[in-house]
Parts: C-alpha cells; sequence; structure tokens
C-alpha cells in the first residue's frame, strides 16, 4: 500500500465524513412550518440586544421583536455611545410599540477585550426576569421565536442558540456569505450538537438566569475572547449541554463585499482556531478542494481517469448540499451553488492563515489575539 492508497482513504473518509453530516443535519433541522405556540405556563422572558450603527434592515429586524407572539417578555437594548446613530430607530421603534416593555441602556461595561460583551453586561444587569435571550440586532425573529428557544430547553440544558442562516443577497458576495453561513457552517454546528458535541453561538443565546449568575455571571464570558466560546465552556464545566432550535433563525444580508466576507469569516476561524483548537484543526477537510486534490491524485496514480475522480467527489460533495438548501427552504441559486466551489476554495488559505494571523476587526475595533482566550485591544480601538 503505497502514499496514492492512503491519500485515497483520506479523500474518501472526508467524503465519508461530509456525507454524514449532511445527513444528520437534513434530519435534526426542521424545514418552514407552522408557528409554534405558546406552551402553557410560559415564563416571562428578557430579551437583552446589543445595538451599534444602522445596517441596511436595521428597522426590520428591530419591528420584528415586537411581533413576537409571546404573552410576556420585555426588550433591552444595549449602546455603547449616546451618539450612536441607531438611538433614534430605536426610540421610534418603542415609542410604536407602547404595549411591550422597553428600554435603552447607554454606555458599556469594560470587562473583557470582546466590545460585543463589554456593551451587553449592563443590560444583563438591567434585564428583571429569569430567563433572558441575548440576540444580536440583525437577527430577524420569527414570531414564534421565543417559544422556538424554549423547547429546546431540557432537563440537561444549560444554553439554547440558534445559528444565523443568511437570506435575502443581493449579489455575489453575499450568496457566497450563505455558501458559509448555511450549508457548511449551521450544517456542521447541528451535526456537532446530535453527536454530544455542542457549541454554542452568539446570534441567540437562552440563558436561564441561575446557571450563569451561579457561575460568575454575564462578567465571566470574558474568560474567552469571544463569548460563545466562553459560554460553550461555562455550560460544559457545568455538567450541561448547549442545545441549538429546531430550525435556524433568519439573519438578511443584502449587499456584501468580498473584503467584508473575507475578514468576517478570517476573523471567526482565527476565533474558533484560538478557542477550540482541537476542533478546529481537521476544518481543513469540511471543504472538497482537498479531497478533490486527493482523489485526483489516486485515480491518476492506479491508471484510472483524475477528472471522473473529482467529478465523483464534487456530485457527492456539493449535490447533498444542494438538497439540504432546498429541503430547508434556504437560498439556493446557480450562483450559490458557484459559490459552494468558491468557498471551498478559500477555507484552505483561511486555514492556514488563522494559525498565523493575530490582526482581526471586530466592529471597528482592531484586536490582536495573541494566547488562547486573549486579546489586545487600546482604548481608540488601534491594536496594541
Amino acid at each position: 500500500m503505497d502514499v496514492a492508497f492512503w491519500v485515497g482513504v483520506l479523500a474518501c473518509t472526508a467524503v465519508a465524513a461530509n456525507l454524514l453530516s449532511l445527513v444528520i443535519a437534513t434530519f435534526r433541522i426542521k424545514g418552514r412550518r407552522a408557528a409554534v405556540p405558546v406552551p402553557a405556563g410560559a415564563p416571562a422572558v428578557s430579551i437583552v440586544r446589543p445595538v451599534c450603527g444602522i445596517e441596511q434592515f436595521s428597522e426590520e429586524t428591530l419591528r420584528a421583536a415586537y411581533r413576537i407572539d409571546y404573552p410576556a417578555y420585555e426588550i433591552v437594548y444595549c449602546v455603547d455611545r449616546a451618539s450612536d446613530p441607531v438611538i433614534p430607530l430605536v426610540e421610534r421603534a418603542i415609542a410604536e410599540n407602547p404595549q411591550v416593555p422597553s428600554r435603552i441602556v447607554i454606555g458599556d461595561e469594560p470587562v473583557s477585550d470582546n466590545p460585543k460583551l463589554n456593551n451587553c453586561v449592563r443590560g444583563w444587569d438591567a434585564a428583571i426576569h429569569d430567563w433572558i435571550i441575548l440576540a444580536d440586532s440583525n437577527v430577524l425573529m420569527p414570531v414564534d421565536y421565543v417559544q422556538r428557544l424554549l423547547a429546546s430547553f431540557r432537563a440537561d440544558t444549560g444554553l439554547v442558540c440558534s445559528t444565523p442562516v443568511g437570506s435575502r443577497p443581493e449579489n455575489v458576495w453575499a450568496e457566497l456569505e450563505c455558501a458559509f453561513l448555511n450549508t457548511l457552517q449551521a450544517r456542521w454546528q447541528y451535526a456537532g450538537e446530535a453527536l454530544g458535541f455542542g457549541f454554542a453561538q452568539g446570534k441567540s443565546m437562552l440563558w436561564r438566569r441561575e446557571v450563569l449568575d451561579s457561575r460568575g455571571g454575564i462578567r465571566a464570558l470574558a474568560a474567552e475572547i469571544a463569548e460563545d466560546a466562553a459560554s460553550t465552556k461555562l455550560v460544559r464545566r457545568a455538567g450541561l449541554h448547549v442545545h441549538l432550535v429546531d430550525s435556524p433563525f433568519e439573519q438578511p444580508l443584502g449587499r456584501r463585499t468580498a473584503a467584508e466576507v473575507w475578514s468576517r469569516q478570517l476573523r471567526w476561524a482565527r476565533l474558533r482556531r484560538v478557542t477550540f483548537p482541537l476542533f478546529f484543526a481537521p476544518e481543513l477537510f469540511t471543504g472538497a478542494t482537498l479531497p478533490m486534490a486527493g482523489a485526483a491524485y489516486a485515480a491518476s496514480s492506479y491508471g484510472w481517469s483524475a477528472a471522473l475522480a473529482v467529478g465523483a467527489v464534487a456530485l457527492l460533495w456539493y449535490g447533498p448540499e444542494v438538497v439540504l438548501a432546498r429541503s430547508k427552504g434556504w437560498q439556493l441559486s446557480p450562483r450559490l451553488v458557484a459559490g459552494f466551489v468558491v468557498r471551498d476554495i478559500l477555507l484552505v488559505p483561511m486555514w492556514l492563515y488563522a494559525w498565523v494571523a493575530e490582526d482581526i476587526v471586530w466592529r471597528g475595533n482592531a484586536m490582536s489575539v495573541r494566547t488562547k482566550g486573549a486579546a489586545q485591544v487600546s482604548a481608540d480601538g488601534a491594536a496594541v
């Protein structure tokens, strides 16, 4: 058995693992369906929502929070600066919806190098209910948003989350972001949870207050540069599990630039590398580029057609991705399928660069990640 044999085995293993993850995600994730009814004895909920600046869909995502069909909830908006241009938009939404108790908390608390976490601390302290949702401003909340999160809370649950599903892309780069978010990242997150490796995702996180407060409170999430990584580790140390909603929530994308997609994906890759290096290491094989190259090499070494080998891998790799997207009602177009290929090509340099890159940009803050769970950022946002 020579090198070509083992290269072929590695390629086949990657294809099999990819297929397994797609099958698990297809069964684990529910597609579009009727709204989940409010459960009997539904607890009151606080939604703590950090907001910063105005994005393309800010008004729509803000207003969606007031269409939630849930009997008792409040919204606490967290804004780090009184001069933020989003404040008038938030104030208008509050004024138009007096039926939902809402307020704005201004000013961050610098407990970490994570600006989002700093922005949420005072909002968490101000929340009045025992069930608290930390929700990003760009999540488009469905009418059954709260009950879908609560439905995934079980006896062994420490935290319920939702990955974002990209929708409404308006150009090719936004389609590429859908290729990353939906049938790759969301799919692997659901497959991991089904296999007992649930990871938190910061877009929507439902906490029972006592789970977090009994272990240092929201300030304990400063233990890692990413609050979702810190949440995952805190929940696991408590002997509990991170669970996901049965169908992820939408994030409308609009227009994206190539630089925005690259920098965002590289930032997330770097954060995964720093916080969970053993899980990040095999990510190199979550794209089809290396398995295709390996299949071509093995096939040509044995006198077979390299082109046919590459075609077989492509069919087994991307065909089920298309089926997953179609079955769940996610974004699907010829441009998206081309985005699968571009995404997988980009995964290789992204993975390599994530091992050595120190600088990331997060909401305009230039940060340097140098050691596990640590970052440095100056007061004016410049890396130090």
